[in-house]
This record gives C-alpha cells, structure tokens and sequence, in this order.
C-alpha cells in the first residue's frame, strides 16, 4: 500500500502564507503557528519571525497572501516589490481591493479603487499595480516632496519617462489629486539616484534656485572614467552630493577622498550634505549654495 502523497507547500511558503493552508498541508500545527516561529501579521496571514522586526517588503507580501484573489499590492508596497523603495520608514502595507468588502488591519491600508487589466503585472511571486499606476497613485497623495520622490524612484528603477503617470489620469477627470499629480510630475527627474538625492534637488529648487543637472558626469581624461556628480550646476563648477550611510563605509571614504580631491583640482568646488541638513535645515542649504551661485 503506498502512502498518500504530500499536500503542495501553500502560496508564498514560507515566506509569508496562509496559516490555515500550511497546516492543511501538514507543514505546521496550529500550536507551531502559535510559538516563537512565526508572526502573526494579518487573520490567518503569517510570516517567519525573524531578528527584526518584519520591513515593509516582507509586511506587503504577507498583505498579498491576505487579499490574494480580490486585490493586488499598490501605493508604497507595490513600489517596493517594484525595486522602487521610496516609503517613509513608518509605511503600512498597501492593498487596493476593485470590489471593496475588505477590512482594514494595523499595519495594512486597503484602497477602494477602478482598477483596469492594463494596470496590474505579476512581480516576485505576487501581483501589483503597474509602475504607471503606481506612480499615478503615489503621485496624487498629500505632499508635494514626497510625491515627486515616488516618480522619481519609479521612473528610475522602472525606466519610464515621468509624463507617462498622466495617461493613468485618463478617463479619470474627476480623481482626487489630479492638480498635484501635475505639479509632481513637472517637477520629477527618471535620473535621481535616490530618494534623499530627490529631497536635495527639491530644497533647491522650491527655494527658489535654479534646477541642477542631475547626475552629471566629469570627464577624467588621465584615468578615462567618468565622475558622477549627484547635482551640479556644470557652468559655475559647483558640485552637490547628498552623502548617504553608504559613503561611511572605510572602502567607501577612501575612494571619496581621491575623488573630490581630483574634483577640486578640476576647478570644481563641492558641496557635501547628509540627511541631517536636508530634513532639519534645508533653508541653511538654499543659503550656501546661493551663495555659491552669486559668486561666481
């Protein structure tokens, strides 16, 4: 007599899957579920528990395996599956649910909205807004600077042209935001390298400067590489960059240091801003880079 076959593992085990179809498939008992293992973060929604608390990519996963068959991730969380990540630290869980009839839960977001076919695509393992759609709904949200950011994340990872979040408006003329869709996108630029690059050109800009290149190379014709300034304002050789966790790794000072030192031998003059300026004194940066602009 041979044994019965296995139950096949539930959707997304065991990253983020259904409780009650891991234990039917005899992955788990309920009291495993219950233990130190795994995380409850939505009804009969689990994840493996791990050594931090779960990100927002894991959380939007979880979120799909709650509302998979009656909607798909949008917002913040289909932007992150999307290799956009451009949400506040403190962002929920994003679903858009056509139908309506689902529940809110801590940590989760549920939109009620007209979704068309064209707008949804499969992404790792999950479906999700498009990257169009997903800037439209992004783009259309309170706050100027934060909407400007989506694109731009979007656009960038995505390789679109900003412009394009309008054809989402299409056929949509009454939807709220539509005014603030407009401004974000007039303002965006596919070539941020990063969301706080975004935040940098912004306080530059909406203080009343001039728009720097972005992403501009410099030519280093003794060592034939290209130098690639996160802001630059080319004429009066000034520089900007926004200097991340990433440029404190030792690796990482010790390139800098070679490079702005073949800047300044150039004739440029460069300018160096951490998140510490640009969300506690972003007025301090309009100042010293007008400044820099006046003399010259």
């Amino acid at each position: 007599m041979s044994a019965l076959p296995a139950s096949s593992p539930p959707l997304g085990w065991p990253v983020a899957f259904r409780g009650s179809a891991a234990v039917a498939a005899g992955l788990v008992t309920k009291k495993v579920l219950r233990g130190p293992r795994y995380l409850r973060l939505y009804p009969d929604t689990y994840v493996r528990r791990g050594a931090d608390p779960p990100d927002l990519r894991l959380r939007s996963l979880a979120a799909y395996r709650y509302v998979e068959g009656r909607g798909v991730l949008s917002g913040h969380s289909a932007a992150v599956l999307l290799g956009a990540d451009c949400a506040p630290e403190d962002a929920p869980a994003e679903v858009l649910v056509p139908g309506g009839g689902q529940r809110e839960h801590a940590g989760l977001v549920v939109h009620r909205d007209a979704l068309a076919r064209d707008e949804i695509r499969p992404c790792r393992g999950v479906v999700v807004t498009t990257p169009v759609r997903t800037g439209y709904d992004l783009g259309r949200r309170p706050g100027l600077v934060d909407a400007v950011v989506a694109i731009d994340a979007l656009t960038n990872s995505c390789r679109f042209d900003p412009a394009d979040v309008l054809a989402a408006a299409q056929g949509r003329p009454g939807a709220r935001g539509l005014r603030d869709l407009r401004r974000a996108v007039t303002l965006a630029d596919r070539r941020a390298g990063s969301p706080m690059e975004t935040r940098l050109r912004l306080i530059l800009v909406l203080g009343g400067l001039p728009a720097p290149e972005v992403q501009f190379p410099v030519q280093d014709e003794a060592r034939r590489r290209v130098v690639w300034l996160d802001l630059a304002y080319p004429e009066q050789r000034i520089a900007i960059e926004y200097e991340g966790a990433d440029h404190t790794r030792p690796e990482r000072v010790l390139l800098d240091a070679g490079r702005y030192t073949r800047l300044v031998d150039a004739g440029w003059r460069i300018y160096r801003f951490t998140k510490y300026q640009v969300y506690a004194e972003p007025g301090e940066i309009v100042a010293t880079i007008g400044r820099a602009l006046a003399a010259t």
